[in-house]
């Protein structure tokens, strides 16, 4: 579906800088316009540019080792020792159950006779068997869908030592009138569509802990906030960066990675930039390796290190791509639990249940922000709920909900500003060198939201 053959393709001069990132993948070859549709969880196989080489087994391949055959043999002769020492203890447990001295097997000494449990204690081991209960007998417990849903463990306050954790509905049974606020954060508020209730049969969905680990990555923001790092840097600009960031969604798209890979990769590549002053010639090297981080914490099959090079077109060997790698690791501290803007968008558009159309359209919009250097500094949870909002005004379904402002914890006058900034952005004119987004959300797998009309003014 893809060509992968590699083009050398010198960028453009913008703003009176010269760039040395090279266009190493082919843009998306024009699809037919008799092109089905497909479900967006459907993935389109990515052809290896190297056909010469084959992926290699996650463990390796183990018969290659030397010294196998004797490993096998050695197990072999233990695990026949081993069943003869428990024949043999089997054999002095009985002898002693009738009076009998037990011998214990021991290798090279001199002890012998060593005794074993008393006989009477035997014995009664011997004698005590448990009851047998039939499976019709059991009373299957019945299953409320009000328990399932509070039957998350949590810690009491007021617990003693030896009541150390209640479940919620034990929780929700001693709260007072002084308690509401604990109240709200165990159930959600009259008016709003109860999700994880409605999926809690559903263990995809960890329905007991989503609200909990959503809320985790909120104030896991904080960690990991970006500053205006381009003041510092002295070899590239803004113009260099939407390069780059498109150049990765080309990646992603060849490679058919998924896109919380290229959203992790962006994040590790602004963080390391707002730690480090790097030149212009080192600008597609940190995306390289940052994407290729990304993919194995995010993918089933990582791509391999040849064909990152590859993609590169030849601009950096082995050596700089892994030393690469290894300072941006040590940059971010090795913590790649990042919060990504893309989980919140699929997490409040699912609690709002809209369409997939109109998901794929705030998906378009975040895309097209990772490219604008504005937008780094935002928060990536307020920029998720900001596209939702967008999104929904231009299909004018609907607005800000109450079911929308519980599960993303923003109000209106929280995000209107960042709706407006995002409107800004649709309505500039498309650069040619920054073309791979929109020609991604202009097919009919994307439902062609790329080209929906852009609002004029955002009337919220």
């Amino acid at each position: 579906m893809f060509n992968m053959a590699p083009k050398k393709t010198a960028l453009k001069k913008s703003l009176g800088e010269t760039t040395m990132l090279k266009r190493s993948v082919s843009t998306r070859a024009k699809k037919n316009s008799d092109v089905k549709l497909v479900d967006e969880s459907s993935k389109r196989k990515a052809v290896s540019p190297l056909k010469q080489l084959s992926k290699r087994s996650a463990f390796g391949d183990i018969t290659n080792d030397a010294d196998l055959s004797k490993k096998i043999a050695t197990n072999k002769k233990d695990s026949k020792k081993n069943v003869e020492t428990i024949s043999h203890v089997k054999k002095n447990l009985k002898e002693s159950e009738n009076g009998n001295k037990a011998v214990m097997p021991h290798k090279k000494t001199g002890r012998s006779n060593i005794p074993t449990f008393p006989p009477k204690v035997q014995m009664a081991k011997a004698n005590t068997k448990p009851e047998k209960v039939h499976p019709s007998s059991v009373s299957k417990p019945k299953c409320d869908k009000t328990e399932v849903l509070t039957s998350v463990r949590v810690k009491s306050p007021d617990s003693t030592d030896n009541e150390l954790y209640l479940t919620a509905v034990e929780e929700l049974k001693k709260l007072t009138t002084k308690d509401e606020e604990r109240k709200k954060v165990l159930l959600p508020p009259p008016g709003v569509e109860d999700f994880d209730a409605e999926n809690m049969g559903d263990p995809v969905q960890v329905s007991e802990y989503a609200m909990d680990i959503f809320s985790y990555l909120k104030e896991r923001e904080a960690k990991f906030a970006i500053d205006n790092y381009m003041e510092r840097q002295t070899s590239i600009n803004t113009a260099m960066r939407a390069l780059l960031v498109d150049w990765l969604v080309e990646i992603q798209e060849n490679f058919e990675l998924n896109h919380e890979t290229l959203y992790l990769a962006v994040k590790l590549t602004d963080i390391y930039l707002s730690k480090v002053t790097v030149s212009k010639e080192t600008l597609q090297l940190v995306g390289a390796a940052a994407i290729f981080i990304a993919s194995k914490y995010d993918e089933r099959m990582a791509p391999m290190l040849e064909e990152m090079l590859y993609v590169c077109d030849g601009a950096y060997d082995k050596k700089e791509l892994i030393r690469m790698e290894i300072n941006i690791l040590n940059k971010v501290g090795f913590e790649l639990g990042i919060p990504l803007s893309y989980r919140f968008l699929r997490r409040y558009a699912r609690c709002s249940k809209v369409t997939l159309p109109v998901l794929t359209l705030a998906r378009y919009i975040l895309e097209l922000s990772l490219m604008e250097y504005t937008f780094v500094s935002e928060s990536d949870s307020k920029l998720a709920a900001a596209a939702l909002l967008l999104a929904l005004k231009m299909k004018e379904i609907s607005g800000w909900t109450k079911t929308l402002q519980y599960y993303s914890g923003y109000s209106l006058e929280e995000i209107q500003d960042l709706v407006f900034k995002l409107n800004d952005m649709l309505k500039m004119k498309p650069k040619e060198a920054l073309s791979t987004v929109r020609n991604k959300y202009s097919h009919k797998i994307f439902f062609e939201v790329a080209k929906e009309p852009v609002l004029a003014e955002v009337n919220l």
